[in-house]
């Protein structure tokens, strides 16, 4: 009896916590479930990824980046839970401050932004002593803008002086404030925002225009690639040695399109380079890896740890782990379009289905760049790799998806309560 006793003691509080937790983390379970298992892989990834250059710069304090890792994962489920109890109809009275507010901080960082890698892209946070990217912060605020007016222009949408233009100006301005320092997320972002357009019932051919517009510099950089390789390096060299302001970084750009056309093993180039050891680790890693942390490449491949942490992956999990990543950011895009499907109102429908887009895709396209499939673009790999603000930002848009579910799981539920009570 007195035995029968303790166990159901034992058990009493773990129910209590199963129940509490259930009760503090409303919203889609299965998206709950892929964040958690995300982090660990990310954990995973970056103490392998960050081993050698932790021993290297902390003096052989391997675990240095691991704990930063693992404060960047707990702030940001932190970040998760809390935008996740607010109401999102919330964001959507606050989308129009915050894209006005956007915008100006683009020209800053344009202008006087911290300078990395020939790119300003970057502003630093004061006190705390830690930069940020404003595109992040631009993307996050498009989109809660942009829902708001396709929610709100739906009778008028297909009409492209009252519906289209309006809701394109946005995200056009957007989009050539965050080009001319990082043109790949320029790029995502309008891709994402064209396709958030089509769902939203607007007018392929207004679309279709758009796309040839965008289209245009694409094809220029294509050509100067072209022109370049065949007039030789030498240009190429003058030509980077001279570029300067504003538009220093078309170089850079013309220069990965030239890689990516031409496969170049220029040893002094640095994308090459990345593409070469991203390569050789992906060799290496076969169909079942060398197992977790036997990695090699990670000592050579800069940038193991951010861009391109999935080529680490691949190396020590093999293609079965590289498989297995893919599929759970499908997995997370079918959940989030099942969410879309499911919400009554357009504002929540939208915004889910937007954050949803520009996760997933900039997902693929890391791992597209990894595999050699797209030129280098220097975009991360959503919540794998090593935390920063962008991680952040990243679990805000998580839990903005999360507050829509957990609205919509109430309706259901309301709903359900109803037609209950009618019977």
């Amino acid at each position: 009896m007195m035995e029968q006793t303790n166990i159901q003691t034992l058990q009493h509080p773990l129910k209590g916590w199963h129940r509490n937790l259930h009760q503090h983390t409303r919203g889609d379970k299965v998206i709950w479930a892929l964040v958690v298992l995300l982090a660990l892989v990310s954990l995973l990834a970056v103490y392998s990824a960050t081993g050698s250059l932790a021993y290297k710069n902390f003096k052989g304090d391997t675990e240095v980046y691991l704990f930063k890792q693992i404060g960047f994962i707990m702030a940001g489920i932190m970040v998760i839970y809390f935008a996740h109890r607010i109401n999102y109809t919330v964001y959507s009275k606050v989308a129009q401050v915050l894209f006005i507010l956007s915008i100006p901080l683009l020209l800053y960082t344009l202008f006087f932004g911290v300078r990395m890698n020939e790119g300003s892209r970057w502003i630093r946070l004061p006190l705390i002593n830690m930069t940020m990217q404003t595109s992040d912060l631009a993307k996050l605020a498009l989109f809660m803008y942009l829902a708001r007016l396709i929610s709100k222009k739906q009778d008028v949408i297909k009409d492209l002086k009252k519906g289209f233009l309006p809701i394109m100006t946005p995200v056009a301005i957007t989009c050539l404030l965050i080009a001319p320092a990082n043109l790949s997320t320029a790029l995502l972002l309008g891709a994402s925002c064209l396709m958030l357009l089509f769902i939203g019932r607007a007018r392929v051919k207004h679309i279709l225009v758009i796309i040839g517009i965008a289209l245009v510099p694409v094809l220029m950089l294509i050509m100067a690639a072209v022109i370049r390789h065949k007039s030789g390096n030498d240009d190429a060299t003058a030509t980077k040695k001279t570029s300067a302001g504003l538009f220093s970084r078309v170089d850079t750009w013309v220069g990965r399109v030239e890689n990516f056309i031409y496969d170049t093993k220029d040893a002094d180039n640095d994308d090459s380079y990345q593409v070469n050891q991203a390569k050789i680790a992906i060799a290496k890693g076969g169909i079942f890896g060398v197992g977790p942390g036997n990695s090699t490449t990670r000592d050579y491949l800069p940038q193991a740890y951010n861009d391109f942490i999935f080529a680490i992956i691949i190396e020590e999990y093999g293609l079965i782990g590289g498989i297995f990543i893919l599929f759970i950011y499908l997995v997370f895009l079918y959940r989030c379009i099942r969410i879309f499907k499911r919400c009554p109102y357009a504002f929540g429908a939208f915004l889910a289905l937007g954050l949803s887009f520009t996760l997933a895709l900039q997902a693929m396209i890391n791992m597209a760049v990894t595999v050699n499939l797209f030129p280098v673009t220097g975009v991360t790999l959503p919540l794998v790799s090593m935390g920063g603000t962008s991680f952040l930002f990243t679990c805000l848009s998580i839990g903005i998806i999360l507050s829509v579910a957990r609205n919509v799981e109430q309706e259901s539920s309301l709903k359900s309560a109803e037609e209950t009570k009618a019977l």
